[in-house]
């Protein structure tokens, strides 16, 4: 296939055209995943009551755990396809994808399975409430077990993201987003289901998503192909992604251990403080989903440009995604500051839960800016090739600065220790991260 015949080249273009054109249906695209869980929590909290939102807050972290192992691999596939992409070897990008959608597949009924049979124990061993866990035990065993739907959904989004294709993507999800809403309402409010009718919803609606993305990859994709014959599992391209990607891997089941940990910590606090974190959690998590957006789109500008042997661009790729993530976060702490409590009552009309969560909002949304800021420069590295740096940062700040001073503010500042200690651990990973990137040893980790 001709090059030029082959849209998503990101190598060409003027930077502060072509990537707000890529964030743009990325950034829809991700938020519309997040709502998700984010209209699961609004009605449970408002039909089904504050512990069955705690229970779907609780489940949200164990899962996480579960699959941030499949994320790592699939985040370290898709730079070796943006790299081969901007390098114009279409052949091994066929290869590259092939290799991760077997992985993905397989991998992924394997967690459904662990998590379905060990549901219970995990929340025992977090310290979840016990008037939280019977409803958080029958909403999580759903959920999970259609974790290979979800990662296999993810993996196909990711492939096309690494070839610069993020429009399609943005229109898979808004069907899954629409889908799970309105299942959410008919289960819910119209059928009266308990807080399994919430896992079912989301399930189905991106089962619809993968098979909407498989019938548009067999039709009419220019260069993937589900032919049996073109599947094939390239165990030389699939390594070079593992090698880039476990570190990644590591990294995120390390934070999702911590996660857990933290979680524990907050669990001591009670009830009222865990459906505060889990519904303060939402709106954060809102927020590092357009952080974690520019981080992505950043990691493909980089891979292709980076494949392409252009640097300079990558460089001024960087700087313009800096001056998005100074101006975004800005605004978002202004509203948080005004309008904190507002944006609590969308979950809760708890008073003591709307308090607590103002808290977190006010404390952790101070240091949006340096989260934004050390994550472009992540995806910047991400792209090159280096994800060694950042799971060393990621680990060693989480477990010797976050879990630490958690355990010893709140036991001094009450459950805004725990907020306090989120922040500070953001900051020193920000100034960290800075170190490495201005020292420039990343960009030695090519695929190509």
């Amino acid at each position: 296939m001709e090059a030029g015949s082959v849209k998503g080249d990101l190598t060409q273009g003027k930077v502060w055209k072509i990537i707000p054109a890529f964030v743009f249906p990325l950034l829809i695209g991700n938020l519309l995943q997040q709502m998700y869980n984010l209209v699961d929590s609004v009605i449970v909290g408002h039909f089904l009551g504050k512990e069955a939102l705690a229970a779907v807050s609780a489940s949200f972290f164990i899962y996480y755990f579960i699959i941030s192992l499949v994320i790592g691999v699939g985040s370290g596939i898709t730079v070796v396809i943006s790299q081969f992409y901007g390098a114009k070897q279409y052949d091994k990008v066929q290869l590259a994808f092939s290799s991760i959608f077997i992985f993905t597949i397989l991998i992924g009924i394997f967690l459904s399975v662990i998590g379905v049979v060990f549901s219970e124990s995990f929340f025992r061993l977090t310290k979840t409430p016990e008037d939280v866990i019977p409803g958080a035990v029958r909403y999580f065993r759903v959920y999970i077990g259609g974790a290979f739907i979800f990662i296999t959904l993810n993996s196909l989004l990711s492939v096309f993201r690494g070839m610069g294709d993020s429009t399609r993507p943005m229109i898979f999800v808004l069907i899954t987003a629409l889908l799970n809403v309105t299942l959410d309402v008919l289960f819910i409010i119209v059928f009266k289901w308990d807080i399994e009718g919430v896992a079912f919803a989301t399930i189905l609606a991106q089962m619809v998503g993968v098979v909407v993305s498989l019938v548009y990859l067999h039709k009419r994709h220019p260069l993937l192909s589900l032919k049996r014959k073109d599947m094939k599992f390239e165990r030389t391209l699939f390594v070079r992604g593992m090698k880039i990607g476990l570190p990644t891997s590591i990294q995120q089941c390390s934070l999702s251990i911590g996660l857990l940990t933290l979680l524990g910590v907050v669990n001591i606090f009670g009830t009222d403080t865990l459906t505060a974190y889990g519904a303060a959690g939402k709106i954060d998590s809102l927020v590092t989903q357009v952080i974690l957006t520019l981080s992505s789109a950043i990691s493909a500008f980089c891979g292709q440009n980076m494949g392409a042997g252009s640097v300079s661009r990558v460089h001024k790729g960087v700087r313009f995604a800096m001056l998005i993530n100074i101006l975004f976060s800005s605004v978002i702490f202004s509203l948080i500051c005004f309008f904190g409590r507002e944006m609590m009552m969308i979950f809760t009309s708890d008073e003591t839960v709307i308090s607590i969560g103002y808290d977190y909002l006010r404390i952790v949304g101070a240091v949006f800016m340096l989260h934004g800021a050390m994550n472009v420069m992540n995806g910047a590295m991400r792209g090159a090739g280096d994800t060694l740096f950042a799971m060393v940062t990621g680990i060693v700040s989480f477990w010797l600065i976050r879990i630490p001073l958690a355990y010893f503010l709140s036991e001094r500042l009450g459950y805004c220790g725990i907020w306090w200690a989120i922040s500070i651990n953001i900051t020193l990973g920000f100034l960290a991260t800075s170190v490495y990137y201005l020292s420039g040893r990343w960009k030695r980790r090519l695929v190509v």
